[in-house]
């Protein structure tokens, strides 16, 4: 039955016997069926207006089970009217949760609304929605329950401003869930994770730094046990900077920068780190590095080898690592950063295993964490 067959057929008399029937039970059956036929279509104007009176007429009954039947059935549709809308994320929670959840009618400032005045399960609702504004989500992070900010710090498609970050570890600073939903984010700014840093410890400490980025002389205190203990990897702490060159002079200038952690981060495939890294050990841009690296044959990468102070020993390991991640990049499977990674260690170690054993069992460990969908390891790099 269509929009236009009802509109054509149907009287209000006809409607309300049709959603008025001898128990709740049969009235939601009939108010779902409405709407599946409401929901699924484009309507015209006219067919809009009378979907509208078939709506109010449903959200007038008095049971609990038929407006959620109606909840349910229109929570994703944009042919459920704005007003209506609203007047369901005032009902009762479990009429309410859908609409606020899903709906795309409802506007930021309907929301707002019930965040501020409505149940924690309606917050929690709204924190729940496939994508949330950085303002929607400072609401929530000021003035909504635990589980609502939570639940939005959790969620990777709110979007989240400092103020927002502010409020959540003011109000939380002591509740170790809502910090462990922020650590749990993909990305956290580097001045979030340096907060976090002194207000966590034990597991979620671990987490945090070695998952997040950190700032350059933090991650090395961190990796050195000047905080804490040294669980830090800085070899996986060059791959996630966002500042690969800062991050590439501070280890220089603390004595960080070792052959092996170089060694280590090609292999994973951190170009852009090794990039930086050689430019600041052989004192030239960054620039300079790259087509010696890239682009001036097995002799450009030699005198740069040379010129940055690696050990003679471990150049053709270095070389192979770059012919590797190249042929990796020419087969597609730096789209891929996992499938990336392991292809790379595994055509290293195939191609060339003189490589020093605590690189070797490091880059084992990697591999084994990789096929084991374990994420990356944690330890601390070799001096």
């Amino acid at each position: 039955m269509t929009i236009a067959t009802m509109r054509a057929t149907l009287t209000q008399d006809d409607i309300r016997r049709l959603v008025k029937g001898e128990s709740p039970e049969q009235r939601a059956l009939a108010t779902q069926k409405i709407c599946e036929q409401i929901g699924g279509r484009e309507l015209s104007e006219a067919d809009r207006i009378f979907a509208g009176k078939i709506l109010q007429h449903l959200a007038d009954d008095a049971a609990e089970l038929v407006r959620k039947a109606l909840a349910v059935t229109l929570q994703n549709s944009p042919n459920l009217p704005r007003d209506l809308a609203v007047r369901l994320a005032r009902d009762v929670d479990a009429v309410a949760t859908p609409v606020l959840e899903n709906s795309p009618v409802l506007t930021e400032e309907d929301l707002v609304e019930i965040v501020l005045a409505g149940s924690p399960r309606k917050q929690v609702a709204v924190a729940n929605r496939s994508e949330v504004s950085s303002g929607l989500t400072e609401v929530i992070a000021m003035y909504g329950c635990r589980d609502a900010v939570e639940a939005v710090a959790l969620n990777e498609g709110a979007a989240f401003s400092d103020d927002a970050y502010s409020g959540v570890l003011n109000r939380f600073e002591d509740d170790d869930r809502v910090k462990g939903a922020l650590i749990n984010r993909s990305e956290l700014p580097i001045h979030v994770c340096e907060k976090l840093v002194s207000m966590v410890t034990g597991e979620l400490f671990d987490r945090l730094v070695n998952t997040h980025e950190l700032p350059p002389q933090l991650a090395i205190e961190i990796a050195t046990g000047a905080r804490e203990r040294a669980t830090l990897d800085l070899v996986e702490q060059a791959g996630v900077s966002t500042d690969p060159g800062r991050f590439a002079q501070q280890l220089h200038l603390t004595g960080h920068l070792t052959p092996s952690l170089l060694m280590r981060a090609i292999c994973l495939g951190y170009m852009p780190f090794v990039e930086h890294a050689l430019a600041e050990l052989a004192g030239v841009p960054r620039s300079k590095a790259w087509l010696m690296i890239h682009d001036a044959g097995a002799l450009g990468l030699k005198t740069i080898f040379e010129r940055a102070g690696m050990p003679a020993s471990m150049f053709s390991a270095f070389r192979t690592a770059i012919e590797v991640y190249h042929l990796s990049e020419q087969d597609g499977a730096t789209s891929d950063r996992k499938r990336h990674r392991r292809l790379l260690i595994e055509r290293v170690l195939t191609r060339f295993q003189a490589i020093p054993k605590a690189d070797l069992e490091y880059l084992l460990e990697k591999l084994d964490a990789l096929e084991e969908g374990r994420g990356a390891g944690v330890i601390a790099p070799a001096a």
